[in-house]
């Protein structure tokens, strides 16, 4: 039994491995915004794998406010809620609140069961840049980069890549460094996230949500860490409408 469990495991990842080598769309980072955009992409019809350093998917949802499992979602976004059917409160004329477990692991089955590939243990350390565009992702196990072991990593091939690291805004940081391009952004390079306004954060992470270079998209945090906008909080709405955002302009291009 114990090896017939071990080849039905390895035998099924390797061949959904192999089947997703070659993408429409790599989204790295599983927090709301990625998990909203990987969604709305597959229910388009497109090929769609995440990439997850960490063990579980979803970023910073899971743990609400200082681990209080209750997140904010401003009326702006109450419809992708509803048309999730993730369950809400209505805490003012404002605000509803969820669930942030609930609502995290409901973003995350959504996802599978479009047959999003999640990537979990898994980390982006480059991308592939040819002919002036991003065109793919360089992977490695998530403990080996944080061991810091000398071990090559291997590639995907993707027609678009999306930074949806949040705060470290990862992608963006690495494709600007290691190749002296011009970003579309005030500075051309990543301006870095401002301290935390809610109300301007929020706005801000939609507007910011667009294709800073050929090949290559932000949305979330890692929207309002690239331009230099300000962080907002356990207040999510803005993370949604980003996710919802980018899979409408990434679905567009694809076209």
């Amino acid at each position: 039994m114990d090896l017939e469990v071990t080849k039905a495991i390895t035998d099924s990842w390797f061949l959904r491995l192999r089947d997703n080598l070659c993408l429409d769309v790599a989204i790295v980072g599983t927090g709301p915004s990625g998990l909203i955009a990987a969604i709305k992409i597959a229910e388009a019809g497109y090929k769609v794998s995440m990439f997850e350093s960490k063990l579980a998917p979803g970023g910073g949802m899971w743990g609400g406010a200082m681990l209080f499992s209750s997140i904010a979602i401003q009326n702006e976004a109450v419809y992708l809620l509803d048309e999730l059917e993730i369950p809400y409160e209505r805490y003012n004329e404002n605000l509803v609140i969820c669930d942030s477990v609930l609502a995290t692991s409901a973003l995350i089955y959504r996802a599978s069961k479009r047959g999003v590939l999640i990537h979990n243990g898994m980390s982006v350390e480059d991308v592939v840049f040819k002919d002036d565009r991003v065109s793919g992702v360089v992977v490695n196990w998530g403990s080996v980069v944080r061991e810091g072991l000398h071990v090559d990593p291997l590639s995907f091939r993707a027609k678009i890549v999306v930074d949806a690291t949040g705060h470290p805004c990862m992608v963006s940081e690495t494709v600007a460094k290691k190749n002296n391009i011009t970003l579309n952004t005030p500075t051309g390079k990543v301006c870095g996230e401002r301290s935390l306004n809610a109300a301007e954060g929020e706005a801000e992470t939609v507007l910011n949500t667009k294709e800073i270079y050929p090949g290559l998209y932000v949305c979330g945090m890692a929207a309002n860490g690239v331009f230099g906008s300000p962080r907002m909080g356990p207040v999510f709405g803005g993370m949604l409408r980003s996710g919802e955002k980018v899979a409408k302009l990434i679905i567009e291009e694809l076209k």
